[in-house]
């Protein structure tokens, strides 16, 4: 049995205070950097004023799945291949603010468009040209574009009306047509 490759990562989110009455803060997504044994198990704050809280969670697992070249070729090819980091608000976090907490994180725009269409908040930061390098060398070993078929122009298929009957196209000059009636 083969092991998918997987990358250890934590994620750095920010709470950045806003000149807003309604909504005092936002969270953003800071980074995503190799795991660290010294970063352990458990989300901390890292750093906190008046403007800004800068929050660690580690222990994050990013595999790499052989059936989703196409979604990983499609990161590379980007022009800023990045890391796509799925997030939610937890209610129960620090005292009264919520907490903005990662719950995956990918290299594949497939995964990024799937959180996507389920409605969920998903960023993205630039990935490290180490990483990009890893992820482009299974690229090479595991995706194969489908070969493009010749598409048959469409001046050459058969006309067919809304209903699915046969059309024909007539070039003869209708006489009495719009604007009124045609003097010739």
């Amino acid at each position: 049995m083969s092991q998918r490759p997987t990358f250890e990562v934590a994620v750095t989110m920010r709470r950045e205070r806003l000149d807003n009455r309604w909504q005092p803060w936002r969270w953003v997504l800071d980074s995503v950097v190799p795991a660290e044994p010294a970063f352990g198990a458990a989300p901390r704050l890292l750093r906190e004023d008046a403007d800004q809280a800068l929050w660690l969670f580690p222990g994050l697992v990013v595999e790499l799945f052989k059936d989703d070249g196409e979604g990983y070729h499609l990161n590379l090819s980007a022009p800023a291949p990045c890391w796509f980091v799925l997030w939610r608000l937890d209610e129960d976090g620090t005292g009264s603010e919520p907490l903005a907490r990662p719950v995956a994180v990918s290299l594949s725009y497939h995964d990024a468009g799937r959180w996507l269409d389920a409605q969920e908040t998903v960023e993205q930061v630039p990935a490290p040209p180490e990483v990009l390098a890893l992820l482009q060398a299974f690229v090479d070993a595991h995706y194969a574009p489908e070969p493009k078929r010749r598409r048959r122009p469409d001046s050459f298929q058969s006309l067919t009306d809304r209903f699915g009957n046969p059309a024909s196209v007539s070039t003869d000059k209708q006489r009495g047509g719009r604007g009124g009636p045609q003097h010739g």
